[in-house]
Parts: C-alpha cells; structure tokens; sequence
C-alpha cells in the first residue's frame, strides 16, 4: 500500500507549548480532545489531508522535515498526553477503552521516535514527497482537479516546493557531517528518478493536470491555468529538481555508505529495535525475527516442492524458479490494458464468494490503474486508499514497463493482497465507520495493515480461484517472499548481512529475478522494518483463526470471524487478540 507520509510524522505535529487543562470525566470528553487533536493534524498535516478527503487545506503545503516544525512535535505530543491522562475511564463502553489506550499508544510512540534524527534522511528511491508532489500534481492522484479553485490551490501548494527540496538539501548535508547518509546503491537509484523530471513543462508530469482541464472551464480560464502551470514548472519546479538533481550526484554520491544496515548509523541499533516496535507493534527482538523467518522459509519451500511435483516438473526447485521465470506461457499480455482486464476477471470470479465469507463489505468505489510512467520503475503494486467523502475511489496501482515481460503467476494472490479482500476493505470499512473517533478512522499498524491483507491472500482457495496450480504456486511465493524479509531485513539492519548476500538468499529461495531481487532488498534497506508486517500480522490473524475454529466448533462462523477483525479498524496486534477473545467469549 501507498504511504503518503513518512512514519514518524503520521501521526501529528504542531507548534503548541503548553497544556490546556480540561474538566473530563468521561468518553464522550475524551471525544473531543480527539477531535482537537485530528483538528490540529489536518492543519498541520495539510497533504494528508487532502489524502483524506479533508480539502479545506488543498493549498497548503508544510516543511515537515524543518528544524522548527520537528523541534514542535514533542510539545505537541506531549501536550495531548496530558490532556488524555486528565480523562476519568470510569464509565467508559469497551470501543471508548480502546479509543483511550490507542491515543495513549499514539502520542508514546511519536514520543519515542523523536529520538531519531530521520530528517536526515528525507527521501529515499521508495519514499519521498519529491514522488508524492509528483502524483499530487499529475491530476490522477489525490490532489483533487475539478474546479478552477482546485487548479489555483495545487499552484500554491506546489510553491512551496522549493523551499523543501533546498530543507532536504541542508538536511542532508547536516546527515553527512553527522553520519546520517543513505547507502550508495539507494543513492544511485534515486538519480534517475529526478532526471526524469527534468523535461520541457509540455512533458512534465505535472502538465498531467493541465492536460485533464474540465471542458465547463470557459476559455480564458484555461489559458490562464496553462500559462500559469507553464510557468510553475518552468521557474519552480524544474530548477527544484534540477538542484535535488545536481546535489545529489555531485556532492552526496560520494559520501553515500557503503553498508547496507542501517544499523551502521549512530543510534542504529537502538533506531532499528524502534523500528521493529513500531512496523510490528510487538517487543520482538531482531534475532527471534531472524530465526522465526528461517523456520518459515524451510516450511513453505517443503509445500512449494510439493505443488512443483503436481504440475509434473521433473527438475529441482531452482529449474522450477527458471521455468516460470522464462516460459512464454506464463507472460501472456501484449499490451497494459490486457494486465488489467486480467485483474478485473479476477473480481468478477471470487465476487459471489466474498458474500460467504464477509457479512459487511465496503460502499466504497474501486477502480484499477497502470502506476504513472514517472515512478513505475522503482514502484511496486500498491493500493491507494479512498478518500472518505466518496469523491476519490479505492485505487490499485499496477507498475507496467512492458506488457510482454508481466508475469502472470502471482497474479491472484497480488489482488487479493492489494485490492479485494484486502486493503480495500480493510481501509474502506475503517473510513466508512463514522463511529470512530477520526484519528483512528485513518490511521496505520503495518502489521495489522499489511497483516490483514498477506492474510486475505491465503483465502484464494475459499474465494473460486488458485484453480490453476501454477497461479496456487505463485501464492506460495508471495508467502515465501514474506518469510524471506523477516530474514533479509533483520539480516541486513541487525546481523551484518550484506546487500549482496541478501539478494543472493532472495534469489535461491524463490521465483524471482536479479533484478526484482535487487529492487526489493534496496526497498528493505530504504525503509528498515516495513517489510517485517507482513508476516508477523499473518501469523497472528491466522493463528487466532485456527485457535477460534478448533475452540468454538460449529459455532464459528468465517463471516464473523472477518467482521470482528475487521469491525474495530487498525489496531496493534496484542488489541487484535484481546478482541477476538472477547468475541469468542461471547460466542
């Protein structure tokens, strides 16, 4: 899934020193410090906003990797962690219990991230506002482009471009003096990606817009707008780029590292073990990771042995990896609407199932899309959330450099992760639950995230499809891929393992290329601990599953089972139990 801000920043910022004292003794209380503070977040946070359907401040654009702006947040976190310890739980129901501690939960971790300097690191290949500015502004992403009052918001927004990329600028060089750099190889990887932008306005991704004008604007409007966004690209956007650009390879290339962890970094082990904390919302340490991975890799490559001698393959797993990766069966599309149409036949036949094994489902639009040329080289398959007035469907993004070189195994398995069951209802039925205070409405716990979905793509069976059992063994290479990263990233960030050997451990345990291995590695060293949600929320969902099935007998109902995962939103893993023992109990 898409992530329009960077972790330690979701939550929220502001520039409050003191404390407001509030008289609260009771949930619905507490109720509006939560709407005070998703109130100060929408102002503060003014592009996660507009991600949220809230576009009161679509003009607004704030530095969030300033000194002064990072500098505020441990006021701002500690100010509302007061005013929640001022609130009398006596009284509370259950869902106003778990509102507090999930607030409470909030403002500690932001608290505790505070510790790491990452606006050192202010981008990445995978992630960064100088690729979130880019889709804002290429009329196909949340940015809305209906009105001309939408056109002239986006022209003030994106002023202020500038001025971040010369803060990414001296933040950087600050990271350099301080031993806060990137690898190398990410470096290199992100030169392309700003060269590309580097183009005549008429070919920019930001002309995109321009492009999409409403035919109702009348004539004059439109002029002005093409000038005006000519103009924008011309003298500001471009020559932000262009100094990101030549900072970049000029000057930080060659103080990049060399290593691959970011255990490498002072306070890199301590920030690695927060990282673990916050993608996994355990207290799991890096080793039991390690070994955890280890044991996971050795089980699934028993069962994908066992599928392989199904289909009649005589080789080795490795021989089986080459087939799949080279023959001409398994690459079937000609052009990017072929992909497409593909994943829209995938829905139509798990659709009468999804009735058996949901009760509630999401009102929600969805749609599919090819990923924007601009960042489809380093982008993976992702889901990009709704926006919570309807205006904006539930999009899934598919990365598409040439038609004829997609491969069709996995592809089951990818949208059930990416799109139906997974994200989209996940994330649709948690914006749609207006009984939710806001800031649980829209907020993130990659492993229960993440978790959800790795989970729904094991319920291909149980919707109509993996009939094929090459497209049941690209599942289990999804499953395997997860089960590697919780060995490649704890590897890497904690145990010395080097790029090289992580993509060599990639390589001979699934069905993958040097190139896709390389991509994905750099990814895990671009953003350390992500990658270990996936498993560890899978592994939970499903344990909790198979305990309640043998426990409750004929009692349990699958339908139940999802809505009450689902019902509460995102949650740490330690609630998601506690939950589900609730509900068993009252089973």
């Amino acid at each position: 899934m898409r992530f329009l801000a960077f972790f330690f920043l979701c939550a929220c910022c502001a520039s409050c020193n003191t404390i407001t004292k509030h008289t609260v003794a009771n949930g619905q209380n507490a109720d509006s410090i939560y709407a005070q503070y998703w109130e100060e977040h929408a102002q503060l946070f003014p592009v996660d906003a507009t991600a949220n359907g809230d576009n009161r401040y679509n003009d607004k654009m704030t530095i969030t990797i300033s000194a002064p702006f990072i500098d505020s947040l441990s006021g701002f976190f500690k100010k509302y962690q007061a005013e929640i310890k001022t609130v009398d739980t006596t009284g509370m129901d259950a869902e106003q219990q778990l509102s507090y501690r999930l607030f409470n939960y909030e403002m500690d971790m932001g608290l505790e991230g505070l510790k790491f300097p990452t606006q050192y690191l202010p981008f990445n290949q995978f992630w960064g506002f100088d690729l979130d500015i880019a889709q804002l502004g290429s009329g196909s992403g949340n940015q809305p482009f209906r009105t001309v009052k939408d056109y002239d918001d986006f022209l003030k927004r994106v002023s202020v471009f500038p001025a971040w990329a010369d803060t990414a600028i001296s933040n950087m060089r600050t990271g350099i003096t301080k031993g806060w750099v990137l690898p190398k190889t990410l470096v290199v990887k992100i030169l392309p990606q700003l060269k590309a932008m580097l183009v005549p306005a008429t070919q920019s991704t930001f002309y995109g817009a321009v492009k999409a004008i409403p035919d109702s604007f009348s004539k004059e409007e439109k002029a002005r707008i093409t000038a005006e966004y000519t103009h924008a690209i011309d003298s500001l956007i471009n020559p932000a780029y262009k100094r990101l650009y030549d900072f970049m390879a000029g000057e930080y290339l060659a103080k990049a590292r060399n290593s691959s962890g970011i255990d490498a970094l002072p306070q890199g082990k301590e920030y690695y073990n927060y990282l673990i904390k916050y993608w996994t919302t355990t207290d799991l340490s890096a080793d039991s990771i390690y070994r955890l991975g280890e044991q996971q890799v050795a089980s699934i490559e028993q069962e994908m042995i066992a599928v392989k001698n199904e289909t009649g393959f005589k080789g080795d797993l490795q021989a089986f990896f080459k087939l799949l990766n080279t023959d001409r069966q398994f690459f079937p599309f000609k052009k990017p609407k072929d992909i497409l149409d593909s994943f829209w036949r995938i829905k139509a036949v798990e659709e009468p199932m999804l009735k058996v094994l949901f009760n509630d489902t999401p009102k929600t639009a969805f749609t599919i899309r090819q990923t924007e040329a601009f960042r489809a080289a380093s982008a993976s398959a992702e889901y990009n959330p709704a926006s919570a007035d309807g205006s904006r469907p539930g999009i899934f993004y598919v990365p598409i450099l040439d038609a004829t070189q997609f491969n069709a195994t996995g592809m089951e398995t990818l949208f059930l992760h990416e799109a139906i069951p997974g994200h989209h209802y996940q994330i649709s039925l948690q914006q749609e639950n207006k009984a939710l205070p806001k800031f649980r409405r829209f907020c993130w716990y990659g492993a229960y995230g993440e978790g959800w979905a790795m989970y729904c793509e094991s319920l291909g069976k149980e919707l109509g499809l993996f009939k094929n059992p090459y497209q049941y063994f690209g599942h289990l290479s999804d499953a395997m891929h997860r089960a590697i990263r919780l060995v490649v990233d704890a590897g890497m960030h904690s145990k010395g393992m080097t790029r090289e050997q992580a993509i060599d451990y990639m390589m001979a345990h699934e069905s993958t290329t040097k190139a896709a291995a390389t991509a994905e590695i750099e990814r895990y060293m671009a953003i350390p601990g992500q990658a270990l949600s996936y498993k560890m929320g899978q592994l939970t969902i499903r344990a909790e599953r198979t305990k309640y099935e043998q426990e409750l007998g004929s009692k349990f109902k699958i339908a139940s089972f999802h809505d009450e995962v689902l019902k509460h939103g995102c949650v740490p893993l330690n609630i998601l139990r506690e939950n589900l023992k609730a509900w068993a109990g009252r089973k």
